[in-house]
Formats: structure tokens, sequence, C-alpha cells
């Protein structure tokens, strides 16, 4: 067990992005908890918005375990509004009140990868110390449980005020609900268009989602009623569009961007992520073949104006954690930096957004 000396000594040389200053001069650091289950800390930064909080949770993590060791158990960091005497606190929005970024994952097309970089990024942002949720709302098609090896889980149900409240699966650090733990995986999900965007709606508002920095929601492939449904029942803070080099691909993308930039719907694009950027074969690390085209989100990028996120290789490991439920994301292999590089660079395109943009808003539709 670590002492709390010790911990504010380490978070004494944490610098706030901001203002130069380190968090405990600032006195950002409102508790610190060490006891045998890990280290707990409570931040509490000046403004309740501040744009720099998700990177110095992060830089806290890694100051920790460089500092203690990294097998140092980080239990918790807790970001809590200050409170202001004579100012009434913002009141929670009634949806998914304590979720601070809602993150849609989509594709313009299927078979680019998409569950795949939704699964890999959630569990690379939890590794780094981030509360994160994800909700599969490929409804029809849903291949979330398999890559967690939970094909079997069903959800416990708990009554909460006369209403059911469905308590996700909990793994690799990260909160996970999916229309597959609710039918028998050889099963076809047959539903019209208003069954379906139900389900989404349930598994939305009596999840039990708690706080989380981020929630990432694995929408269908293409544009549909699922994707009109969460921009109606939530703000999204941002898409992140997936596809591969291939210009089938990649016309999709386009379709599937317009979606999120029309008027109505305005949700910021976060960024591109190419999947199967290029072959590697394990005996031959060092060689790539591009066997979907060169270049090709990285173009896309250049011509829209959305930020290329990263660039995922097509290799069998990937491959393999998908299908044994280990997501190649909880390794620190190249293929596990790939998707580590990809959340950092997510996670600077989010407080990008929230720094410069304002908050998104539901879509309301008028009949």
């Amino acid at each position: 067990m670590f002492s709390k000396a010790q911990i504010t000594e380490i978070l004494s040389k944490v610098v706030h992005p901001g203002t130069g200053k380190d968090l405990v001069t600032m006195g950002i650091v409102a508790d610190i908890t060490s006891a045998e289950e890990g280290i707990s800390i409570v931040l509490r930064p000046e403004k309740s918005n501040d744009p720099f909080i998700s990177s110095i949770r992060s830089t806290v993590v890694k100051a920790l375990k460089d500092s203690l060791g990294q097998d140092a158990v980080i239990k918790e960091i807790k970001v809590e509004p200050k409170v202001v005497v004579g100012k009434q606190a913002e009141k929670p929005r009634e949806v998914l009140p304590y979720v601070k970024n809602i993150i849609a994952v989509s594709s313009g097309k299927g078979g680019v990868g998409k569950t795949t970089i939704a699964v890999n990024l959630s569990v690379a942002l939890a590794k780094r110390g981030f509360s994160v949720g994800l909700l599969d709302a490929d409804v029809f098609g849903p291949s979330v449980p398999k890559m967690f090896n939970e094909e079997s889980y069903h959800p416990d149900v708990k009554q909460e005020k006369g209403t059911d409240i469905i308590i996700p699966l909990s793994k690799y650090g990260v909160k996970v609900l999916s229309t597959g733990f609710f039918v028998d995986p050889k099963d076809a999900v047959i539903w019209r268009g208003p069954m379906a965007s139900n389900f989404l709606k349930q598994l939305i508002m009596q999840g039990e989602w708690g706080e989380l920095d981020f929630l990432l929601v694995d929408l269908p492939p293409g544009t549909s009623d699922i994707h009109l449904t969460l921009v109606q029942e939530v703000p999204v803070t941002g898409a992140i569009v997936v596809s591969t080099p291939q210009e089938v691909a990649l016309a999709d993308a386009i379709k599937g961007i317009a979606m999120f930039r029309t008027e109505k719907i305005n949700v910021p694009v976060l960024g591109l992520v190419e999947n199967m950027s290029w072959f590697t074969p394990a005996e031959l690390p060092s060689n790539k073949y591009y066997i979907f085209g060169k270049e090709g989100c990285r173009k896309l990028s250049e011509k829209t104006g959305i930020t290329l996120l990263g660039q995922i290789p097509l290799v069998q490991s990937i491959c393999e954690g998908s299908d044994n439920g280990e997501p190649v994301a909880l390794n620190d292999s190249v293929t596990g930096s790939a998707f580590n590089d990809l959340a950092t660079s997510v996670i600077e395109s989010i407080e990008k957004r929230n720094r410069e943009q304002r908050p998104t808003i539901k879509l309301e539709i008028s009949k």
C-alpha cells in the first residue's frame, strides 16, 4: 500500500497543460485514498468543462504507474465539479446524465471491421484509466458478444422506481450491452424498424451505465432508423467513420459522413479510421502489401478536411483476438500499440471538438 504523501508528491509533478501549474498547487486534487484494492483519486477542476481533463487523467495514471510500478492498481480517478457557493449546479440531462461523451462508431458498408475497431478502441480507452461503455446498436448483426467471448451472457435486471434496469456486462474495464445478450446466437433477428428502434431505446435508457467518460455506440453499417433513433434520444458528441482503403468502401463512407453533416442531424465527425490498411504476414513483419489499395482514407481526409485518426493493418492476431474474445488492444504488441495510438488520436479529437464547438443537441423531428 502506498502513502498519501507518496501519491501527492507524484501528482505535484503533473502539470495542467492550460496553466502550466501542477495539479496540487492548483488545488485540483480533492482527495486521495490508498487501500489494498487500489488507489482512488478525486479531481475537482476549476471549470466543469475543462477541455484538458481527459488528458490530465491519462497523465495521472501514467505518472503513478511510472513512479510506483506498472503493477500499481489505479482503482478510480473520479472527476467532480467544483461546488461554487451561490451558483446552482447545471441540471444534468434526463437520458444518460452522467455520460460525458457519446461517440457513434459507423461505417458506410458492412465488412470493413467497424465492430473490431469499436471493441478494441473501447478496451484501449479503458486501459488508459477512463470509464468506458460500449453499446452494440448493430441490432440485426450483433457481433460484440463474440468479440468479448460472452455469447452466453444474459444481463441481470433489477427494479428501480417501478422500472426494469438492465445491468451491463463488465469485462476488460468496459461496460457492455448488446442485442446479442437477449437472443440465441444461432437465431436471426427478424424485427421491423420500429421494434429494433424501441429495443435500442431500452438499452440506452434502462441500461445501468452510471458515470462514463466515453460511451461508444457501435452502429449498423449504412444509414438507417437506428442512426436516427440514436441522434433523437441522446446528444451525440461526435462520430467516427470506419472504412477500408478500397474505393467502393470509401464511396459509402462519404455517404455516412454526409448523413452526420446534414443540417438537421449536425453531429461533428471526429475523424476517419482506415482498417485493413495493409497486410503484414507474421513471418515478414516489415513487409506491407496493400491488398485493398493504398492511402484511400488519407486521400479522403485531405478531400473532406476530416482528420485521419489512425490506420490499422490487416494481421492475423487481430482476427484471432476477435474470434477468441481477447481483443488485441489488451496486449502490448505492435497491433495493440496501433489501437493505443488510435485511442490517443480519438481523445485529442474529442477534446478539440469540446473546446471549439458547442455541445450537440438531440434531433427534434416534428410530425
